[in-house]
């Protein structure tokens, strides 16, 4: 990355302008100063986290306080041909190096929402309100959305809704990597729909995400 030197050569005096040796010599060395000054200016645009990858994204995450290798293994992740919903654009592709059993390092654009959902949490002002424009803020590009019980007495519970889960995220959901809660209460369960897409049942209460019968689908506890 070439950094400009014109601010500092158009300084030069017409006495030593024309003096190409003199030129040379201002030039040789101001060129790596303001090349050092060049790459420093655009650090910052690599840790963008819309626009870093790899080795960026893992530096990224140890400033925000999440890492890219998961607890255990995320199991039913990788991309398959005769399971559904791990085709293509849902499964993970295994790589090299990781274990046949499940998944242990995140790719970019998982680890990405995983990323986005800590600086949420770490923004978060602990109110249920506050919860809810986190998840939509953070969730509503992807298609998912969070319902969120208060059950009174220090527990919470969690019903994930989509049109599509995929499976990483599933995962990642009912393992309590995507928690949105205040310390001392407890999550006490993990729900999915029944049917992957639709809606969960309930009574008297017509959403995007809940709906009667014959349209929506049983809490599963995960």
């Amino acid at each position: 990355m070439s950094g400009d030197i014109t601010p500092y050569t158009g300084l030069i005096t017409s006495e030593h302008a024309n003096k190409a040796k003199f030129v040379a010599t201002v030039t040789a060395c101001l060129q790596p100063l303001a090349d050092q000054i060049a790459v420093l200016d655009a650090m910052a645009g690599k840790f963008d986290i819309d626009d870093a990858v790899g080795a960026q994204l893992d530096i990224i995450g140890e400033w925000v306080g999440v890492s890219r290798n998961v607890r255990a293994p995320l199991e039913g992740v990788y991309f398959s041909f005769d399971t559904a919903g791990l085709g293509f654009e849902q499964g993970v592709i295994w790589a090299p190096g990781e274990p046949t059993t499940g998944l242990i390092a995140l790719p970019d654009d998982i680890y990405k929402l995983l990323l986005r959902a800590k600086i949420a949490a770490n923004q978060w002002d602990g109110t249920i309100p506050g919860a809810y424009t986190a998840w939509d803020t953070l969730l509503a590009p992807y298609g998912f959305t969070i319902l969120i019980q208060d059950n009174g007495n220090m527990t919470m519970t969690l019903a994930l809704a989509s049109s599509s889960i995929n499976p990483t995220f599933k995962e990642l959901f009912v393992g309590g990597y995507l928690d949105l809660r205040p310390a001392t209460v407890q999550i006490d369960g993990y729900l999915t729909p029944s049917v992957d897409g639709a809606p969960f049942f309930g009574f008297d209460v017509e959403s995007s995400v809940i709906a009667g019968f014959d349209v929506g689908a049983f809490a599963l506890s995960n």
